[in-house]
């Protein structure tokens, strides 16, 4: 197989460059992204510029915990809750992927893990098979703006559109905050959406509250909100001047990304709030200039996935990517799904 070269971490220079004229890259993809991972002094940045052989280059956002002593550890693009990583690229080859996957299982971690981006899911699928790296299937679902934000509202749900109108005659107010603005109010909606999701789940209100704080606590969103700036938008939706929905949602060049929607199910009533944020998200992602729209992991729920479907978003399958020494992921499973029998917790 062809040769790489491979600088990490990635020149700052470089990974700029890629990052203004790639069409697919992610807020995440940005270099200030893993500048907020790596703020609490948790991660490392290893990320990886590569230099192939036929003039293409593609930079890997890579951030690493090392283990006891500094051997061995974990690395992933990117851990858990933080998002879509991947190569930011110019348009990837299967052959690059394959030089990417063994350039990475030779780095000596543990385990790497790869989550890339879910329009990019048959060209990592293929390269995982070739290099005998393990495959975890998800699925995400993504909006086309090519056409324009008139295209996208004639492409929703009629009852998606009928939603929208709902919730402005029913006076929800929306307002946007932007470097972290409004962090405050939309994490204790957050907090009140854990509850209700615990129930939902039927998982102990305190083993929920924990993981969501260990999961995303507030520190980690403000240090998002500092290193992204003006990327970074919280967007909440008030009835009777409380909030009753929300979303963090990143803007790239071309790409807008939303997550960590929130609710206050009791107050929300029949007002529509939920819908009217997600369409103000993607009026502002065509106000800027995206052409995609992602609206994050459904997995196999047919709720999420017909939430997102009202906006005309798409289901694409792929797959996270995984390099292990060990069968880190095998044994991870059979633990979760111990504790999830063991409690009746449901998925959906």
């Amino acid at each position: 197989m062809s040769t790489v070269q491979v600088i990490s971490p990635a020149p700052r220079d470089r990974w700029g460059r890629l990052l203004s004229v790639s069409d697919r890259a992610l807020p995440e993809h940005a270099p200030g992204w893993t500048d907020a991972m790596c703020a609490s002094g948790r991660f490392s940045d290893v990320s990886r510029h590569y230099s192939f052989d036929d003039g293409s280059e593609a930079v890997l956002p890579l951030v690493a915990r090392r283990g006891l002593a500094g051997i061995g550890g974990w690395a992933g693009s990117y851990p858990a809750a933080w998002g879509i990583g991947g190569p930011l690229d110019t348009g990837l080859t299967p052959r690059a992927a394959r030089l990417i996957l063994r350039d990475l299982r030779g780095l000596g971690y543990q385990r790497i893990g790869l989550r890339p981006n879910p329009l990019d899911g048959p060209v990592w699928s293929a390269a995982a098979r070739a290099e005998n790296a393990l495959s975890v299937p998800r699925r995400a679902h993504v909006l086309d703006l090519t056409e324009g934000v008139d295209a996208v509202w004639d492409g929703m749900s009629q009852s998606g559109r009928r939603n929208v109108r709902l919730a402005r005659r029913a006076g929800v107010r929306v307002e946007t905050g932007r470097g972290g603005e409004l962090l405050d109010q939309y994490y204790e909606l957050f907090l009140s959406s854990v509850d209700r999701w615990a129930g939902n789940q039927n998982e102990p209100l305190a083993l929920a509250r924990a993981r969501a704080r260990l999961r995303d606590p507030i520190g980690k969103l403000r240090a998002m909100g500092s290193h992204l700036g003006e990327s970074f938008c919280v967007i909440l939706a008030y009835l009777d001047d409380g909030p009753v929905a929300g979303a963090i949602v990143l803007y790239g060049p071309r790409t807008g990304h939303g997550t960590r929607a929130a609710m206050d199910r009791d107050r929300i009533g029949r007002s529509h709030a939920s819908e009217l944020v997600y369409w103000t998200a993607i009026e502002l992602a065509c106000e800027s200039g995206c052409t995609t729209f992602h609206m994050g992991e459904s997995g196999t729920s047919r709720t999420l996935a017909q939430a997102k479907e009202k906006f005309g978003a798409r289901a694409h399958d792929y797959a996270e990517v995984r390099i292990e020494r060990l069968p880190w992921t095998r044994a991870d499973t059979a633990v979760r799904n111990g504790i999830k029998r063991m409690i009746g917790f449901s998925d959906e």
